[in-house]
C-alpha cells in the first residue's frame, strides 16, 4: 500500500446492513478521494462478492479476513479483549501504524472501549469524548460529549472544551470558535457544581479560547456558539431531542401539504426552498462522530445509515487525517497545565 498516501481501516461487519452498505459507501468515498486506500476487515466469504461488484474500489482495497464480529447487543466488557473481531482488527491496524484512521458503524460502546484500550488516551486527557458536527442557522457547530461519559467532573468538561475548540478550528475552518457549556441557564450561579467549576477552569487556563460561558438548549440552533460542551448523558439527550424535533417537523410539513388542494398547489412554488432545507438537514451529511482524545483517529458511523451516509463518515476521517488532527490536539493540550488550573480552582472554592 505504497502508491496512495492515506490508508483508512474499515470494519466491514459493523452496522445494521453490513457488509453491503459499508462496501457501497466505500465505493462512493473512493471516487471522491482517489488518494485513499482501504484496509477492510470482515468475513471474506460475505465481503468479497460485494467488493467484486466495484472493480475500481477493489483496486484500492486490501481485504483481511476476520473470523468474528461485534454484534449490536454485545456488551463492551465481553468483546473488549477478543482480538478476532473485525472491529478489534480494524482498530488495531491504526495502533500498528498500518492506517491513519478507523471507521466503523458497529456497537458504539464496544468501539469506544476497544479504541480506548488499543489506542490509549492522549497524555493529560482523562477521558475521550464522542463529538459530532451538526447544522445551526448560520453554519455548523461541534458538540461533545454525545454519550461516551454519562457522568463527568469539571476537569473532564474543561478537557472537552479544549478538544472541541481545536476540532472546530480545523474541521470547520473557524479561526476563533465560540465555546459554551450547555446549562439550564446563562447566569453564573445556575447549573450543577461541576459545570460552574468547569467554567472557572476554562477561564483560568492559559489557552487562548473564546469562552462565552453558558448556553441554554433553545439557543443551540441559533448559532450562538461553535462548540457546545456537555457531559455524555446531557449531550446525548440533547442530540436525540434535536433529531426527534427535525423528524417531527418534516412529518408535520408533509401532513400540512396533504391537507388541502391549495396547500398542494402552494407546495409547487415552495419546492426549491424546501429542497434546500432538506439538503442542509439531511442527517447523512453529518454522519461520522469522532472519538477525540485518543492517540489515533476513530470514527463512528450511524449503524442504520445508508451507503451515502457511510461515505460521509469516511469523508470526515479523511479530512481530519489531512488536517493532522490528532497530533494537533496532542500539541495544544500539552500547553495546558491542568494541575495548576485545579489548584487555582480549589483555592477559589
Amino acid at each position: 500500500m505504497t502508491e496512495n498516501n492515506m490508508v483508512i481501516s474499515v470494519d466491514a461487519m459493523g452496522g445494521d446492513n453490513s457488509p453491503r452498505v459499508v462496501i457501497e459507501g466505500l465505493a462512493i468515498a473512493a471516487k471522491k478521494h482517489p488518494d485513499i486506500k482501504f484496509l477492510v476487515f470482515g468475513d471474506t466469504a460475505l465481503v468479497n462478492p460485494i467488493l467484486q461488484r466495484f472493480p475500481e474500489l477493489a483496486k484500492v482495497c486490501e481485504l483481511r479476513h476476520s473470523a468474528e464480529m461485534v454484534h449490536n447487543e454485545d456488551k463492551p466488557s465481553s468483546v473488549i479483549r477478543n482480538r478476532n473481531t473485525s472491529m478489534f482488527m480494524a482498530i488495531d491496524a491504526v495502533r500498528k501504524g498500518e492506517a491513519q484512521a478507523v471507521v466503523s458503524a458497529g456497537n458504539t460502546g464496544a468501539l469506544m472501549a476497544i479504541s480506548k484500550l488499543t489506542l490509549k488516551t492522549i497524555t493529560k486527557i482523562h477521558r475521550p469524548a464522542i463529538v459530532s458536527i451538526m447544522p445551526h442557522r448560520f453554519g455548523k457547530y461541534v458538540m461533545l460529549d454525545l454519550g461516551a461519559n454519562t457522568e463527568c467532573d469539571a476537569i473532564n468538561l474543561a478537557e472537552f472544551a479544549f478538544m472541541g475548540e481545536i476540532l472546530a478550528r480545523h474541521a470547520l475552518g473557524i479561526a476563533r470558535p465560540k465555546v459554551a457549556l450547555l446549562n439550564i441557564g446563562s447566569e453564573d450561579m445556575k447549573g450543577k457544581e461541576e459545570i460552574r467549576q468547569a467554567a472557572q477552569m476554562i477561564k483560568c487556563s492559559k489557552m487562548d479560547i473564546d469562552f462565552i460561558g453558558f448556553i441554554e438548549p433553545h439557543e443551540i440552533a441559533n448559532g450562538k456558539a461553535d462548540v457546545i460542551v456537555a457531559d455524555g448523558f446531557t449531550g446525548n439527550i440533547a442530540l436525540k431531542s434535536i433529531e426527534g424535533t427535525a423528524k417531527q417537523l418534516t412529518r408535520m410539513i408533509k401532513d400540512a401539504v396533504k391537507s388541502s388542494l391549495l396547500a398542494k398547489i402552494g407546495m409547487v412554488f415552495m419546492m426549491p426552498a424546501l429542497w434546500k432545507i432538506k439538503k442542509i438537514m439531511d442527517p447523512r451529511i453529518y454522519n461520522g462522530a469522532m472519538f477525540v482524545g485518543l492517540n489515533g483517529l476513530s470514527v463512528k458511523s450511524h449503524g442504520g445509515t445508508d451507503a451515502l451516509g457511510f461515505s460521509y463518515a469516511v469523508d470526515n476521517a479523511a479530512n481530519l487525517i489531512r488536517q493532522n488532527f490528532v497530533p494537533t490536539i496532542r500539541e495544544d493540550i500539552e500547553k495546558v497545565d491542568f494541575d495548576e488550573i485545579q489548584t487555582v480552582l480549589y483555592d477559589m472554592y
